[in-house]
């Protein structure tokens, strides 16, 4: 399919920045640095990769004002090239458009309410009494449970799970797999068995949230779980009951959230991080890498707990000697009492 071509005037119309070079060029996608191609637009966000500049073949760039004389190339100059690429990207690769009615298949609860102007895929299941907005796209295999709400222009891909009575905002996009609403882990111990606890909260997501693949959104035992404006979810990650995600988080893949945490706005999660149970995370926290949260953070700031790898046998020393620190702690303890009795005797 031939793709629609604009010029580097027409971008910066649209989106702002300025030009330096041959204003005329026209490009018809994106792409990396060293993938691009002449027709493609690329970009420039760090410097570590300013010496891949001469070799690319793009056939203009997006750089940063430090930038604008680093290359020779048609480039549009702006405050901050990776949000105007994203911007751009969205602009020249939209999502397809899916018509509006519901499929012949598709089963349709009792009471639900469904914008004409919605797309309902084939084996679609809504629950009796939801509420389906405006402009939303509901993909083959979803289900939506009863009294369920969701807002306008949403997009469930395949097989999404909405479970009973969750609110879900505008613009939500959720990836396939997505289980939103399932019970919370509660259970309790009576007599050497476990007794389940209902769970009888919600889960509450507000406006331009993304949910990532086979990623789990457990529904609060009595209050609600909730899911600010703007947070964005990798896949696989797990959020459990009565968690709260403040506005503009973004999480990696693979982080386990316990029950009744609450996550601060702005805050960064990276892969595979843990975060225990009835914790306090401030704003504007950065929390790296498989690293486990143990107690709540009050400050904003980076925040780092990985062991650092070695080979494996100096790594079977080190955690040989980890195992004798307590040990290691009082013999230091004893060695400074001693030292200050020397001390005063001198």
């Amino acid at each position: 399919m031939k793709r629609t071509a604009y010029r580097l005037t027409d971008i910066v119309a649209r989106f702002g920045g300025r030009v330096l070079g041959d204003a005329d060029t026209t490009i018809d996608q994106v792409a990396t640095l060293d993938s691009a191609q002449a027709g493609h637009l690329t970009f420039l966000a760090s410097g570590k990769y300013r010496a891949q500049l001469a070799a690319t073949r793009a056939g203009a760039i997006i750089v940063g004002e430090a930038d604008a004389a680093a290359t020779q190339l048609p480039r549009i100059v702006c405050d901050n090239p990776y949000a105007y690429f994203a911007r751009v990207s969205a602009w020249l690769n939209p999502a397809p458009q899916a018509l509006p009615g519901i499929h012949a298949s598709a089963v349709i609860g009792e009471g639900a309410r469904i914008d004409p102007t919605a797309h309902i895929g084939p084996h679609v299941v809504v629950g009796a009494g939801a509420h389906i907005g405006a402009h939303c796209v509901i993909m083959a295999g979803c289900s939506i449970g009863a009294g369920t709400i969701l807002g306008e222009d949403a997009l469930l891909y395949p097989r999404v799970v909405v479970y009973h009575d969750c609110v879900l905002g505008n613009r939500l996009i959720a990836h396939s797999g997505a289980v939103i609403g399932a019970d919370g882990f509660g259970i309790a111990m009576d007599e050497g068995r476990w007794l389940k606890i209902p769970q009888i909260g919600r889960v509450v997501i507000g406006d331009d949230v993304e949910i990532g693949a086979n990623t789990t959104i457990d529904r609060g035992a009595l209050d609600d779980t909730v899911i600010e404006d703007g947070v964005k979810l990798d896949n696989q990650i797990q959020v459990a009951h009565n968690v709260r995600i403040g506005a503009h988080t973004a999480i990696a893949g693979c982080v386990g959230i316990a029950g009744s945490t609450t996550i601060g706005c702005h805050c960064r999660i990276g892969g595979s991080a843990g975060i225990l149970g009835h914790l306090q995370i401030a704003d504007h926290v950065e929390i790296s890498s498989f690293t486990l949260i143990g107690k709540s953070i009050r400050e904003p700031g980076s925040y780092t707990g990985i062991y650092p790898f070695s080979s494996s046998v100096e790594w079977r020393k080190n955690a040989a000697h980890l195992r004798h620190l307590d040990e290691l702690a009082d013999k230091v303890k004893t060695l400074q009492q001693e030292i200050e009795i020397l001390r005063r005797k001198d």
